[in-house]
């Protein structure tokens, strides 16, 4: 995408995720496997991002703001987690 190009949307933190598993099954294709030089700097890009996501995290906690760059989903978007269970295989005696 090129950036600053109007009617664009902004890339996700999914967008980020999606691109990072193509590299990582392309890398593992035995007909055409990605070059590990290009890999690395996927990845290193990659992890630029996630860096920049947890500063924009930081930001949203010290300022108390609700939504910063749309990079994250809105706060308004309830994700269920998975409830782990209890020390000892979840049984409770």
């Amino acid at each position: 995408m090129e950036p600053n190009q109007p009617n664009r949307q902004k890339p996700t933190i999914e967008d980020l995720r999606t691109h990072l598993f193509a590299t990582l099954r392309d890398l593992r294709s035995k007909e055409n496997p990605l070059d590990i030089d290009v890999a690395k700097a996927v990845a290193d890009i990659g992890r630029v991002i996630v860096d920049s996501a947890k500063v924009e995290i930081e930001f949203l906690r010290t300022t108390g703001a609700l939504k910063s760059t749309n990079f994250l989903p809105d706060g308004d978007e309830q994700h269920t987690r998975p409830q782990l269970a209890a020390a000892g295989g979840g049984r409770r005696a």
